[in-house]
């Protein structure tokens, strides 16, 4: 199978349901023999809406038939990995399901057109799916992109997430770092100082703007300010600014000077006081 017929989707590439039961593909087969697809990208499944789709199951059955391939005695998922786990909490013992031939490759780009189309990926898990495409079978980012009916630049923008460090991307991956926040953030070379910028996105609520006016805050150096000389006095700054999560400025001159601290918001005002006191 050509990457260009999976690039124009799910349609192109699996009939829908209406049109499989007309022509009489659709089969009963036991649920306990399907087993999960191995190159599901999808790594959580929020367990009520799970249970939500279970009972809508129970009501009005299984509206869209799974898609499975032949794996000896048994079957294994290609597509409807959510549908086939609410069946099994439905109490179903034989499921509605497509058999087609997949190979390896095909399974993983099905099983990610789905999960994209249906937006059922978080940043992180859809970013390892393409990483995986590219490792495991040897696609370039520009096959990828046209596998998925995604843009070159897409696909290369996710797969840098993978770059932030893993407490980072679980902020991402569970929702409380938006796309646009991890951008920023991987232009934070710093791993402390990215690390507290993202804890400090969560606990204030701040935009992307926001967070992109923190990023380059610390870099506004006055023009006429001379370039520090003394290699612990530019640690110390920077071993600050790590826990103050914003610009520190020490002036040091035989035993005497200050130390500065900016803010730039009275909400940001009270986070360093808070820092302080503790």
């Amino acid at each position: 199978m050509s990457t260009q017929r999976l690039g124009k989707g799910l349609r192109a590439l699996i009939p829908q349901a209406e049109e499989l039961a007309a022509r009489g593909e659709v089969q009963q087969i036991p649920i306990d023999l399907v087993e999960p697809n191995p190159f599901q990208p999808r790594r959580h499944f929020d367990e009520e809406k799970l249970e939500q789709l279970a009972e809508s199951i129970k009501e009005y059955g299984l509206l869209e038939p799974i898609i499975v391939r032949s794996k000896g005695q048994k079957y294994e998922l290609v597509a409807g990995e959510r549908r086939w786990r609410a069946a099994k909490l439905a109490g179903l013992t034989h499921i509605a399901s497509f058999i087609r031939a997949f190979d390896d490759q095909e399974m993983m780009q099905v099983a990610l057109i789905e999960n994209l189309q249906r937006e059922n990926l978080n940043p992180i898990e859809e970013a390892l799916g393409y990483r995986r495409l590219m490792d495991e079978f040897g696609l370039t980012q520009e096959e990828v992109a046209e596998s998925v009916g995604k843009k070159r630049s897409s696909v290369a923008n996710s797969i840098r997430l993978l770059n932030l460090d893993s407490q980072v991307r679980k902020l991402v991956e569970d929702g409380s770092l938006s796309m646009g926040h991890a951008k920023v953030l991987l232009g934070v070379e710093n791993t402390g100082l990215r690390q507290r910028l993202a804890e400090r996105v969560v606990r204030e609520d701040l935009s992307v703007r926001q967070l992109e006016q923190l990023v380059r805050a610390p870099s506004r150096v006055p023009r006429r300010t001379p370039k520090r000389q003394n290699p612990e006095l530019v640690a110390l700054e920077e071993e600050l600014q790590r826990v103050f999560g914003t610009k520190v400025s020490i002036g040091y001159k035989k035993g005497k000077g200050k130390i500065e601290i900016e803010y730039y918001s009275d909400e940001e005002f009270e986070r360093i006081l808070d820092l302080i006191r503790s």
